[in-house]
């Protein structure tokens, strides 16, 4: 049984996020954000338009 508790811990390491590993890549995802919008896959919900892209124009970028 002590095992497991090694074994927890060596996974709780293993998938531990680093901070700023979440950062964008891409300039268009940067821009989009930093005016307040967000990126989102397919269509904007309905109160939203599509003012531009993300991630290297694979999603929309919604803005109110």
């Amino acid at each position: 049984m002590k095992i497991l508790y090694l074994l927890f811990a060596v996974f709780l390491l293993i998938f531990q996020a680093t901070s700023g590993s979440a950062d964008p890549l891409f300039a268009d995802t940067v821009e989009c954000r930093s005016q307040g919008n967000f990126c989102r896959a397919g269509a904007c919900p309905p109160t939203f338009t599509a003012s531009g892209s993300c991630h290297g124009g694979l999603l929309k970028c919604c803005s109110k």
